[in-house]
């Protein structure tokens, strides 16, 4: 029995799979789970971390770890060493997911190509947070898709593409959680049509998409909340950041990371200034916007743990309007 389940393993592509975070997992587990030949996976170098700076697994190495599989972890995709390493396992397909981005030497190496598996719904939202900017644009709908690699990022030929509705109260935290799981399926069915020798390739250009918006890279000094704004995009601000990076303002002189509000229709005089706050320091912690108040719910002082509001007027008493 075991003989013939071996078997049945060697006539499937031989895969590398690359990848890093804890979303890249599932689309891999479900591979192992279908039985497909995964020869190697690749992910990025294990990094110090905690007090005492111990060296932390990436997810990827420690399902890869888990199954018996070989792990490959260049610091430098184009250094020489690796490229022949790479090549040594003779892989016919790669699966990338949330990996870094690949040059040519790479992605150009397999004989039936190496596909990327993005959390939008290309053209839409290329680049590195595709998650965080849908929310943050108000977006009511996103996805995932699955696409052939090519010179420029996130512009190669689409396979599959898989919607999601982005719900009022989703944050990028609830999102990416159902986009990984609709991921990790989509890259098994991308798998099963390769295999196959019937998988779509449709033009990226050839998409009757609205104009192009795009999903850069965050940075914490881009987390800044601006009051000035209306209250309802600054809730899609903060729910699109928490709840990392999350969101910040500054409050008693201290960084203060905001991960849940909600808008009030509370009328406010047109001369209160955007960014002033209303506090009873009990209860309530309230921000003028630039067209109401937004109420703030969980925070997390600089310093000290994520707590709702309630508790957090309790150790930390500031001064309203």
């Amino acid at each position: 029995m075991l003989a013939n389940i071996l078997v049945e393993i060697m006539k499937k592509p031989r895969i590398i799979f690359m990848g890093t975070p804890q979303f890249a997992v599932p689309s891999l587990e479900i591979l192992f789970k279908n039985s497909y030949n995964i020869v190697a996976v690749t992910t990025a170098p294990d990094r110090s971390a905690g007090r005492g700076l111990k060296l932390r697994y990436s997810s990827i190495k420690e399902t890869a770890i888990r199954h018996d599989t070989p792990v490959l972890q260049p610091k430098n995709l184009k250094d020489p060493a690796f490229l022949e390493e790479l090549k040594s396992y003779q892989a016919d397909l790669q699966v990338v997911v949330a990996f870094r981005m690949l040059p040519e030497s790479v992605w150009n190496m397999p004989s039936l190509g190496t596909f990327n598996l993005h959390a939008s719904l290309l053209p839409q939202y290329r680049g590195a947070a595709p998650i965080n900017w849908a929310i943050i644009n108000g977006e009511k709908e996103t996805g995932v898709t699955t696409f052939f690699l090519k010179h420029e990022i996130d512009t190669g030929d689409i396979i599959y593409q898989e919607k999601e509705p982005i719900y009022d109260d989703d944050d990028a935290g609830t999102l990416h959680d159902r986009l990984m799981k609709e991921g990790a399926e989509l890259v098994l069915k991308t798998v099963q049509a390769i295999d196959r020798g019937n998988c779509p390739q449709i033009l990226q250009q050839s998409i009757n998409s609205k104009e192009i918006k795009h999903a850069p890279k965050i940075f914490k000094e881009t987390c800044g909340i601006n009051w000035q704004l209306p209250s309802q995009k600054i809730y899609n601000f903060v729910r699109g950041l928490a709840p990392y990076p999350a969101a910040w303002t500054i409050l008693n002189g201290k960084s203060l990371k905001i991960f849940t509000t909600k808008i009030i229709n509370d009328n406010i005089s047109t001369d209160t200034k955007p960014g002033t706050y209303l506090t009873d320091n009990k209860k309530f912690l309230h921000y003028v916007t630039g067209d109401g108040l937004l109420a703030v719910e969980e925070v997390q002082m600089e310093g000290k743990k994520r707590m709702n509001v309630e508790e957090f007027l309790r150790g930390n008493k500031v001064h309203g309007a």
